[in-house]
């Protein structure tokens, strides 16, 4: 069924979005702004994967980047929808559908733009249900759909479209791309038909999303548990409430990359490692959850979702875990999206600590071709 987004719903979605966007995806502020600005003088139609054409030309529209850029590099609306622009003209046809690479931060919202200013309707769904660093690393790579002809922009006007033989090598000549024009781009890509949506994304995306934000905001009014309340809906469970005692990042390949130390009561302590998101959390050198699953800090009063570039010493947090899209666990995804792709020696772990089974030996140790770790 479809719906009509409004910018009333733009805190509640960019809330929730930051939440499932386990501390990447950029700053929710930033893309709220940008969303509101679009939709100032026009509404955008959300539409249901069931209800797109199987002949529609559907695309990602998202930024690519370091996440700790974008607090000091804001996009415009030019920069938003000229990839978009670009990439119709490239493909010979007009583009009819705007869809979320993932439901993590700005790239929750920046798509609400782009179909605001383009006029085109916006598909309740995403390329991942979650938020992760790489280019490639989206559901409809694991089903054939490919990255290229990939566009991008920058705030200078630079333009271009980029033609690879996979989604890795898109990736990685897109990255260097997107170094050099300043850490931070506006993208658009992997074009696919609406039978092609309907087989990889994940679906109601944005209405989750808008269910966890205003599930907050509503516990928070009524002086009940905010974080208690986004755990519930998220089948998952809560890992320490505690104080941030130590935050190691840099910004280095165009990602934010580092760890943080969070304490908990007597002598408990987490650690967390990401990169742009959070990959890893372990408790007294034992792995809780890894990637593919879900590790979000939120703010141990308000339940606001804080992310990577947001830690600070001394902030009181807590830290939850939740199950990913159950096709994340594919032996495939998992060498794609797992510890081991990003070079941590160890088997992925589900949000409840158990080990997930549903890779091979390529998730442990050996890598496919074209995923070397970084």
């Amino acid at each position: 069924m479809s719906w009509t987004i409004t910018a009333e719903h733009i805190d509640g979605l960019a809330r929730g979005a930051a939440v499932l966007g386990t501390g990447g995806g950029g700053d929710p502020y930033i893309g709220a702004l940008l969303a509101r600005q679009a939709l100032a003088d026009t509404d955008v139609t959300v539409v249901g994967l069931d209800e797109v054409p199987d002949d529609a030309l559907v695309l990602f529209v998202a930024m690519m980047g370091a996440p700790t850029v974008m607090v000091e590099k804001l996009p415009s609306l030019d920069e938003v929808v000229e990839p978009v622009r670009a990439l119709g003209v490239h493909l010979g046809r007009p583009v009819t559908h705007i869809a979320c690479a993932e439901v993590g931060g700005v790239n929750s919202t920046i798509p609400i733009a782009a179909a605001a200013a383009l006029g085109l309707p916006l598909i309740d769904a995403d390329g991942m249900g979650r938020a992760f660093p790489e280019l490639q690393m989206v559901l409809p790579t694991l089903h054939g759909v490919t990255a290229s002809p990939l566009a991008f922009s920058d705030e200078k006007g630079n333009t271009g479209v980029l033609q690879t033989v996979d989604n890795s090598w898109t990736e990685r000549i897109a990255r260097v791309a997107c170094v050099e024009m300043g850490c931070s781009v506006m993208i658009s890509g992997f074009s696919m038909s609406g039978v092609q949506a309907r087989e990889s994304l994940v679906a109601d995306s944005l209405s989750r999303c808008i269910e966890i934000g205003e599930a907050i905001a509503r516990a928070r009014d009524s002086k009940t548990d905010p974080v208690a309340a986004a755990v519930a809906l998220l089948h998952g469970r809560e890992l320490i409430d505690g104080k941030v005692v130590d935050v190691q990042r840099a910004t280095t390949t165009g990602f934010a990359r580092g760890r943080a130390r969070i304490d908990g009561a007597g002598d408990t302590s987490i650690t967390l490692q990401f990169q742009n998101e959070h990959l890893v959390a372990e408790q007294d050198g034992q792995v809780l959850v890894t990637t593919p699953d879900l590790i979000m800090v939120l703010d141990g009063e308000s339940g606001e979702p804080v992310t990577t570039e947001a830690l600070r010493y001394g902030q009181r947090v807590r830290v939850a875990a939740a199950p990913a899209d159950e096709r994340w666990h594919s032996a495939a995804a998992l060498a794609m999206v797992g510890p081991g792709y990003f070079g941590y020696d160890m088997r992925a772990h589900r949000f409840d600590g158990t080990i997930s089974t549903g890779g091979t030996e390529t998730e442990f140790g050996v890598l496919s071709e074209g995923n070397e770790p970084r």
